[in-house]
């Protein structure tokens, strides 16, 4: 029994050995984001005139053609009613939208994206005819200024 002992204990540490360095080996995935480019085309409209909405999503640097979700919700400045529209993918990577205005006025759009266990909505302002009153603390220039970096960010992990 001694001797079984002698020769089994030596073998499992070298194998315990073993596991342990190939697991230190092992290649680490760096993480990747989930990016959203979320672009109004044109940005200030006419009346009636149609917009179109892209929401260009990236996990890194593949294009994600099979988000969970993507649905833009789009409001008239101060309306309390928010309007969701699901979005299916039309190609390389993006989700797109067009659709037309009757009322004129300052509007936003969130583009909620959830794929690869994340979530990001970046949101933005269009026009369409002669602007109304903005929403307070979302002027036209200061959502630009946070567009690239706080809403991405603040949102992304949502």
């Amino acid at each position: 029994m001694k001797r079984i002992k002698r020769r089994l204990l030596p073998m499992l540490f070298l194998l315990f050995g073993l596991a342990a360095c190939s697991d230190n080996n092992a290649v680490e995935e760096e993480p990747q984001f989930l990016e959203v480019e979320l672009s109004i085309n044109p940005d200030k409209a006419k009346v009636n005139e149609p917009v179109v909405f892209e929401a260009k999503v990236t996990y890194g640097e593949e294009e994600v053609t099979d988000a969970d979700e993507v649905k833009f919700e789009i409001w008239r400045a101060n309306d309390e009613e928010h309007e969701k529209i699901l979005v299916e993918h039309a190609e390389n990577g993006v989700y797109r939208l067009e659709r037309s205005f009757a009322e004129e006025g300052t509007y936003y759009i969130y583009s909620h994206v959830t794929a690869r266990r994340m979530h990001n909505m970046p949101k933005k302002e269009f026009i369409i005819g002669q602007p109304s009153e903005p929403e307070e603390g979302s002027s036209g220039s200061e959502m630009e200024d946070k567009e690239g970096s706080e809403d991405t960010e603040e949102h992304s992990s949502h």
